[in-house]
C-alpha cells in the first residue's frame, strides 16, 4: 500500500507533498558563509590611513572570518531561500486522505444529479456540479505513488480518464462530465471499475459520488473490490411529468352536438388528445399550470390549473383541434412554476398524422402497363371489389383505386398509407403497411409462390396473430389457393392441407401480409370474418402511423424510425439542432444513442423523401423521486454511505502562494541594492 501524505501525522492541519524540495534549505549554510569572510583587499598608496583605520584593522586580523553582522540583504536573501524551499515542498492544507494503490472515482451522471443543489457557501449550484468538486478534493488527498480513474454513470459506463497518475489529467478529464437526461445504473459502472480493478496488484478501492436517488438500488450488489459510497445534496421537493401519450381522436357527444344515430363522428370535429400523469414527490400540495404548445412556438394550445396533493399522481388531459398544417408537428409540455430539477417539467410529443387513415387499392390487372412481378404482366383478380368494399366500411379511412402504375408514380403519396396489391408482386412498393393478394408465381418479399392448388381444405390459422385475432375460418372455402413457401416455418399464417396459403411478408420498416388466392374466387367475402380481418389490418396500420416509430422512444436508449426503403442521404439532429450519426438499414434509421430529452428530426432524399419528429423524454418516477432510497448489498445489508457535507476540507496547495512571497522578498533586495542613497543633513550638492 501507497505510504500516506510525507511530513503530516494523522491529525496534522498541513502537509508537504514534495519534502525532497526542503533540500535548497542547505543553501543557507553558504550564503552566510558570504557575510562572515573577510573581503581580500588590494593594498594602495594613500597620503594618509586616518579615515581607513578599520580596513587596517582587518588587515592586521590573522582570522579568515569576521563577526557576523545581522543585515537586511542577509535577511531577505534567507527569507527568500527558505520560503522557494518550501515552495518546492508542495504545501497543502491537510484535507481528507485517499489511500490505496489503485483507486477508481465513480461519477453519477443521471438526470436527478442535474436538480439543484447548494455549494459549500450557500450558492446555488446544481448535484453534478458537487460531484465533481468532490472529485477534484479526492483527488488532491491522492496517496503519492497512487493513481487513479475516473468513469461517468449514466445510463451505460462511460470511461472518462484510465488508470493514470498525472492530476493535471485526471482532473481535466472531469470538467467535462455533465448530467444526462437518463435513468442511472450505477452497477454497470461499478462491474467495469471492478473489472479494470481486479487485474491489478496492491490496494483497490471504488468511490461512488452520486446524490442516492438511483433507478436502481440494489445495482452495488456482490462487488468483489472494497467499496465507499459518498452522497451529494440534499432531499428536495420536486414534481414532474412521469407519462405522456398523444393521440388523434374526436370530441365529446357534448360537445360535437347530435353525432347521429350511425356513430359516426362528424366531419371537422377531429381534436388531437395529450394524455399526461403529474406527480408529485414533495411533501407540500403543489398548484401547477400545465399547458400544452407547438415546438418553436410561443402560443399556448391548451391549459390547465391543477392542484397535485403530496405523493399523488394526477392525470391530465390537454386537447386542441389541428388544422393540416399541425400533423407530424412537435409538442412541447410544460410545468410552471419549474422547481428544484426543471428537467422533468417538460415532456414532448407528436402530433399524430391525422385520424383517417390513407389507403390505396391498386389493382394489378388495370391494363397493359401495369407490371406485375419482375417486369411480368399481372395476373387479373375479382378481389379488388370485395376487398374496396371492406376497405370502405372502416369510417376512419380513406379509400383511394387506381391501377399498380397510378400507385408506383404517385409523386405525393403518404408514408404511412395502408397499400393494398391485388395481383401483383412489386420489388419496393411505397406506402407504409403492406396487404398483396393473388400474386402470380415467383419471389414474393422471401416467399415463394408456386403452384396452384385446387380447392385447398383451411386446416389451421395463427389465432396469436393480431391479424387473425377474434376471427375463425372455419366453412371457408376456396376454389383455388397458390402453394407458398416462406422463408421461415413461424411465417405461416393460413395453412391448408395442401400446404401454407397466407404467409407473413413483413419487414423492419412495414408489416406486411399475402394471401395467396383470389378473395373473389372464394366465400370468405360473404362472412363476417373476412371484414374483421381487414379491420385487424387498417387497425395495425393506424397504429403504425401513430407511433411512426419501432419502439417508445425513451431518453439513453437507440432511437428506431421507420424510413422509405428508398431513402438516402439520412441526416439526423438532436434537440440542440446538433448532427448525429445515423445508421440506415432495410428501412429503419438508428440514432444509437439519445442522452437528452427533446425533439429529434430526421430526414432523408429519394423517390420518398421526408422527414419526420420524433420526441425522446425521460419520464422516469425513479429519477423523479428526489428522495434517497438505501443501497442494498448481495447479503441483504445496507453500503456504508457517507455524505460529503460531512468530510473534511479539500487538499488545498500553497505552493503558488509560497513562491510568489519568496519572489517579492527578492525584488525587495535587489531594490535595496539598487536604490540611490539619499544624502545626509548638511551635506547636501552647492545649488548650481
Amino acid at each position: 500500500m501507497a505510504a500516506p501524505l510525507a511530513q503530516a501525522s494523522a491529525g496534522a492541519p498541513f502537509a508537504l507533498l514534495s519534502p525532497g524540495g526542503l533540500w535548497l534549505l542547505a543553501l543557507l549554510g553558504p550564503l552566510v558563509l558570504l557575510y562572515i569572510l573577510k573581503i581580500k583587499r588590494s593594498r594602495r598608496r594613500v597620503p594618509s590611513t586616518w579615515l581607513w583605520a578599520a580596513a587596517q584593522r582587518d588587515l592586521m586580523a590573522r582570522a579568515p572570518f569576521r563577526k557576523l553582522i545581522a543585515q537586511l540583504p542577509l535577511v531577505l536573501q534567507a527569507l527568500a531561500l527558505a520560503l522557494l524551499a518550501l515552495a518546492l515542498a508542495r504545501p497543502a492544507s491537510r484535507g481528507r486522505e485517499l489511500t490505496g494503490d489503485h483507486v477508481a472515482i465513480l461519477l453519477d451522471a443521471s438526470a436527478s444529479m442535474s436538480a439543484a443543489a447548494r455549494g459549500p457557501s450557500g450558492e446555488p449550484t446544481t448535484r453534478i456540479e458537487l460531484a465533481k468538486q468532490l472529485a477534484r478534493d479526492l483527488l488532491a488527498g491522492l496517496a503519492p505513488g497512487s493513481d487513479a480513474l475516473i468513469l461517468e454513470a449514466g445510463r451505460d459506463a462511460r470511461l472518462v480518464a484510465a488508470l493514470d497518475r498525472d492530476l493535471v489529467r485526471l482532473r481535466a478529464a472531469i470538467d467535462p462530465i455533465a448530467a444526462r437526461d437518463v435513468e442511472g445504473d450505477l452497477g454497470a459502472a461499478v462491474a467495469l471499475a471492478a473489472d479494470r480493478l481486479r487485474q491489478l496488484g496492491g490496494a483497490r478501492r471504488i468511490v461512488v459520488i452520486t446524490d442516492g436517488n438511483l433507478a436502481r438500488p440494489g445495482s452495488l450488489r456482490g462487488v468483489s473490490v472494497p467499496l465507499e459510497v459518498i452522497t451529494v445534496g440534499d432531499p428536495v421537493d420536486n414534481a414532474a411529468i412521469v407519462r405522456v401519450d398523444v393521440r388523434s381522436g374526436s370530441e365529446s357527444a357534448g360537445a360535437s352536438g347530435a353525432a347521429g344515430a350511425s356513430g359516426e363522428r362528424p366531419e371537422g370535429r377531429e381534436e388531437v388528445q395529450a394524455f399526461l400523469v403529474v406527480a408529485n414527490f414533495g411533501a407540500q400540495p403543489r398548484d401547477v399550470y400545465v399547458t400544452m404548445r407547438q415546438d418553436s412556438a410561443v402560443d399556448v394550445l391548451s391549459s390547465r390549473r391543477v392542484l397535485v396533493k403530496p405523493g399523488e399522481r394526477l392525470p391530465v388531459v390537454l386537447t386542441f383541434r389541428p388544422s393540416p398544417g399541425d400533423y407530424r408537428k412537435g409538442l412541447v409540455f410544460e410545468l410552471s412554476p419549474p422547481d428544484a430539477m426543471p428537467l422533468d417539467d417538460v415532456a414532448y410529443g407528436r402530433v399524430p398524422a391525422g385520424d383517417r387513415l390513407p389507403v390505396f387499392l391498386a389493382s394489378g390487372g388495370g391494363g397493359e402497363g401495369d407490371p406485375g412481378r419482375g417486369g411480368q404482366p399481372a395476373t387479373a383478380s375479382g378481389s379488388s371489389a370485395w376487398l374496396e368494399r371492406a376497405l370502405a366500411s372502416d369510417p376512419m379511412t380513406s379509400v383511394t383505386s387506381g391501377g399498380l402504375a397510378d400507385l408506383l408514380g404517385a409523386p405525393g403519396l403518404d408514408p404511412d398509407t395502408f397499400v393494398v396489391i391485388d395481383g401483383a408482386c412489386p420489388p419496393d412498393p411505397p406506402g407504409g403497411d403492406l396487404l398483396i393478394v393473388n400474386p402470380p408465381p415467383g419471389r414474393c418479399f422471401g416467399t415463394l409462390v408456386g403452384q396452384t392448388l385446387e380447392r385447398p381444405t383451411l386446416t389451421s390459422w395463427d389465432t396469436a396473430d393480431p391479424r387473425l385475432r377474434f376471427l375463425t375460418l372455419d366453412g371457408v372455402h376456396l376454389r383455388a389457393a397458390s402453394s407458398l413457401t416462406p422463408e421461415g416455418a413461424a411465417q405461416a399464417l393460413i395453412r391448408a392441407q395442401e400446404g401454407t396459403i397466407a404467409t407473413d411478408i413483413s419487414t423492419s420498416s412495414r408489416t406486411g401480409t399475402l394471401l395467396g388466392f383470389d378473395v373473389g374466387e372464394s366465400d370468405w367475402p360473404l362472412k363476417a370474418s373476412f371484414v374483421l380481418f381487414v379491420r385487424n389490418l387498417l387497425e395495425q396500420a393506424r397504429a403504425h402511423r401513430a407511433h411512426g416509430i419501432t419502439g417508445p422512444a425513451r431518453t439513453g436508449e437507440p432511437l428506431r424510425v421507420s424510413v422509405p426503403a428508398t431513402a438516402r442521404d439520412l441526416q439526423a439532429t438532436g434537440p440542440a439542432g446538433e448532427r448525429l450519426d445515423v445508421a440506415q438499414r432495410a428501412g429503419v434509421a438508428v440514432i444509437a444513442e439519445t442522452p437528452r430529452a427533446g425533439l429529434y428530426r430526421l430526414a432523408w432524399q429519394g423517390p420518398q423523401a421526408g422527414s419526420v419528429v420524433v420526441p425522446a423524454n425521460l419520464t422516469s418516477v425513479a429519477e423523479s423521486d428526489l428522495a434517497p432510497r438505501p443501497l442494498v448489498t448481495e447479503g441483504g445489508g445496507e453500503v456504508a454511505v457517507s455524505s460529503a457535507a460531512g468530510e473534511p476540507d479539500a487538499h488545498i496547495e500553497w505552493t503558488w502562494l509560497v513562491a510568489l512571497a519568496a519572489l517579492a522578498f527578492v525584488l525587495f533586495d535587489v531594490w535595496y541594492f539598487t536604490r540611490v542613497p539619499r544624502p545626509l543633513r548638511g551635506h547636501e550638492p552647492p545649488a548650481a
